[in-house]
């Protein structure tokens, strides 16, 4: 079986505020989302989100990825209205 594959993603957004709610909406969707083939780590510093990925192979790290950047850019497409 071959090692998983780690990485990571870290955010800057304009202000604190902005981050925690985007911070926020996107732990709910982890929450609720079992994902079997990736461990997912959210983290909250100050203005930026880190984002911590483990999976099992590459297709499964990338539908997560995507995942959590659609669920940011939805975050962030609110705020907008």
């Amino acid at each position: 079986m071959s090692e998983p594959i780690e990485g990571f993603i870290e955010i800057e957004f304009p202000s604190e505020e902005i981050a925690r709610v985007v911070y926020e909406s996107v732990l709910i969707e982890d929450k609720s989302v079992p994902y079997r083939r990736t461990r997912t780590r959210l983290l909250l510093k100050g203005k930026r989100i880190k984002l911590e990925f483990t999976a099992k192979d590459n297709s499964a790290l990338r539908g997560t990825l995507n995942s959590y950047l659609r669920w940011i850019k939805v975050a962030l497409d609110t705020l907008d209205l």
